[in-house]
Formats: C-alpha cells, sequence, structure tokens
C-alpha cells in the first residue's frame, strides 16, 4: 500500500473538539494545533465558531460546527436556526444529526422536510452540509439506505456516519459505540450517489485505520487523534 503523504491526509481530516468538558483554553490549542497540520477544518462547539474563525484567518483551515448534535432532537426550525447562526459566526461546513426518532418511526417525510430545510440554508450560504445518521442507533441496514436516498434527493454534501457520541446501553448497564464501521461506509458508498461523499467518524484513531477507510471510498474522517495519525507519516509538519 502506498501511503499518501501529509497534506492528502490532513486534508481528509476534520479535527474535532466537541467534547463537552473542553475548555475554552483546550479548545484554542486544538485549533493552533489544526492550523499549525493544515487538516480540512476544526470541527468545535458552536459558541466557539467566531473564536475558531478568528485563529484560522490567513490559513486553508475551515471551520465546522454541529447542529442538533449529539442527539438530533431539536426542532426543524431551531436547527434551521442553528445552522444560519453558524455561518454567521465564520462556519464554512454543518454537520447536522438528523432526528432518529423519527428515522426508528419511518415518518421520512418529515425527516426529508428536516434535511431539505437545512440543505436549503447551505446552499444558499455557499457552506458545506455534512448529514449525521448515528449508525449504533439504526438496527437495520434499510434505515441507513433510506438516509441515503434522502441525502442523494436534497444533494447533500457529505453523509456521515456517526456523532462519536451515540452510545448505546448494553445488557450490563455500560454504554458504548462502535462509531465508522467498515460495513456501515461500505453500505453509505453504495448507496450514496458518486456526488455525495462520505465521511467516518468514530474509532478512526490511527494512520493505517484512515487508510483502510480511505481504501472504502471515505473522503473525510472526524478525529481527535489528528496529530498521532499525521506523525505516523514521518514528514515534519508544515509551518503555520
Amino acid at each position: 500500500m502506498n501511503t499518501p503523504g501529509r497534506r492528502e491526509i490532513a486534508k481528509m481530516i476534520d479535527h474535532s473538539l466537541l467534547h463537552p468538558t473542553m475548555t475554552d483554553s483546550e479548545l484554542a490549542e486544538g485549533i493552533l494545533l489544526a492550523r499549525q497540520y493544515d487538516v480540512a477544518t476544526v470541527c468545535i462547539k458552536p459558541y466557539a465558531v467566531k473564536m475558531a474563525a478568528e485563529l484560522l484567518a490567513g490559513s486553508e483551515v475551515k471551520v465546522c460546527t454541529v447542529v442538533g448534535f449529539p442527539h438530533g432532537n431539536s426542532r426543524v426550525d431551531v436547527k434551521v436556526y442553528e445552522t444560519e447562526r453558524a455561518i454567521e459566526d465564520g462556519a464554512a461546513e454543518i454537520d447536522m444529526v438528523v432526528n432518529t426518532g423519527k428515522v426508528l418511526s419511518e415518518d421520512w417525510s418529515y425527516v426529508s422536510a428536516e434535511i431539505g430545510a437545512v440543505a436549503g440554508i447551505t446552499r444558499s450560504r455557499g457552506a458545506i452540509l455534512k448529514v449525521i445518521f448515528e449508525n449504533d442507533f439504526l438496527p437495520e441496514d434499510r434505515f441507513k439506505i433510506r438516509l441515503c436516498e434522502i441525502c442523494n434527493q436534497h444533494q447533500v454534501d457529505f453523509v456521515k456516519t456517526s456523532t462519536g457520541y451515540g452510545f448505546v446501553k448494553q445488557p450490563d448497564g455500560t454504554y458504548a459505540y462502535r462509531g465508522a464501521t467498515h460495513h456501515d461506509l461500505k453500505l453509505m458508498r453504495k448507496h450514496a450517489d458518486p456526488g455525495v461523499q462520505v465521511k467516518a467518524a468514530g474509532g478512526i484513531r490511527t494512520l493505517e485505520d484512515t487508510l483502510k477507510v480511505r481504501e472504502l471510498g471515505v473522503t473525510r474522517i472526524g478525529a481527535t487523534a489528528t496529530e498521532a495519525i499525521l506523525r505516523q507519516i514521518g514528514e515534519d509538519p508544515p509551518d503555520r
């Protein structure tokens, strides 16, 4: 396997700064690390979009934020407002969580209207939209396939596997999640139109992980282990 160069891998990465306990200083540190490694975006908590835009000014690293995160339960008009405000604050990419309860209810008209409403805003404002399925909550492939079909209909930019926080209760009472499985990535790549890209999030922690999902057709990953992944390539980071 030929390993791509650092820049090619870096531009696959949305550096994730979404953990609820992260302080402002930790967010700023993460933004500057992402700038140093020249990744695709920093995916940051909505209140910190302005800070990220300021710290990334003059770089090629974009600001990404989340809408309806992590459980997707906000009203449609609230998701639309979140999207509008995030773009006004400087976000160039939006990762929106679908309403999982509506998906499992098979209320496809609601789900389509929700995705279409947010897609209309991102398209009119020149922003990128990624739709998060939260696959750990979807017990059958048919739900994921139908979501791909709806995303095709609305010409979203990416379909995305997970938030990284979709924990499912286990028989022993603990919570766990699988994140981006190869099965789901193959399924999403098969059923998403060629113009709809696939983002893998949850469990991508090494260069080997990154290269494996890249072979499956993934063009973007969500990662907290950005520095560890890029250091494995063995090149010095660019001077940013």
